[in-house]
């Protein structure tokens, strides 16, 4: 994996706690967003660590180019600020993760590893905010997901539905009684049609529609 962050002292630390786990290995570093875009390319790594404010290009613009030059790449944004309107902005253009930098080493390991294992991770200091910028949505953007989730079978939308209330994969099959590898491919079939690049956006999506009952 790759770690971002123009702090050469932050970039040491988060490496160190990082490679104490056996199973990551980091293989490169940069200290501004586009040494992060071309390393983490270079390197052709699994998961990047992007501070989200950093020179050249910082972590929100590093992201969006990610996606656009490696787009199975999987990103964690870092961030000191866990009440930023851009943590929303961060997920909607696919982060897999987003935690803060005052976090435990046990909570980076475990963002990390759910980004890589395709999983979504939000670090519990940051939700209620989110939530807070998420609503009220707007009449439009709500119509608008109502409308993209009307293409889901009724199995579809009830796997989806846990989704969005932070399920597992094994967990979404112990509720419906079905085998964790069907439900990940329910959730594979479900982000490809409505066209999201992981289950954060998927549940955003969720939350954009409102109430269906």
């Amino acid at each position: 994996m790759l770690v971002a962050d123009d702090e050469p002292l932050i970039r040491a630390g988060i490496r160190t706690v990082l490679e104490s786990a056996p199973d990551i290995e980091v293989v490169a570093v940069a200290e501004h967003g586009r040494a992060a875009v071309s390393e983490a390319v270079a390197h052709r790594v699994d998961v990047a660590l992007l501070d989200i404010n950093m020179p050249l290009l910082d972590g929100l613009s590093a992201l969006e180019e990610l996606r656009r030059q490696a787009p199975a790449l999987r990103t964690v944004v870092l961030t000191a600020f866990g009440a930023e309107p851009n943590v929303l902005q961060a997920l909607q253009s696919g982060a897999a993760g987003f935690v803060l930098k005052n976090c435990t080493p046990d909570e980076l390991i475990r963002a990390v590893r759910a980004a890589h294992g395709g999983e979504a991770y939000l670090s519990p200091a940051v939700t209620r905010p989110v939530l807070n910028l998420i609503t009220p949505v707007a009449a439009r953007r709500r119509r608008e997901a109502a409308e993209r989730l009307t293409a889901l079978t009724e199995r579809e939308s009830q796997v989806l539905r846990l989704v969005a209330e932070g399920m597992s994969n094994a967990e979404i099959g112990r509720e419906l009684h079905m085998s964790e590898k069907t439900i990940k491919t329910y959730v594979s079939r479900v982000l490809a049609k409505l066209g999201c690049s992981n289950r954060v956006q998927a549940a955003l999506l969720v939350r954009d529609a409102g109430p269906t009952g």
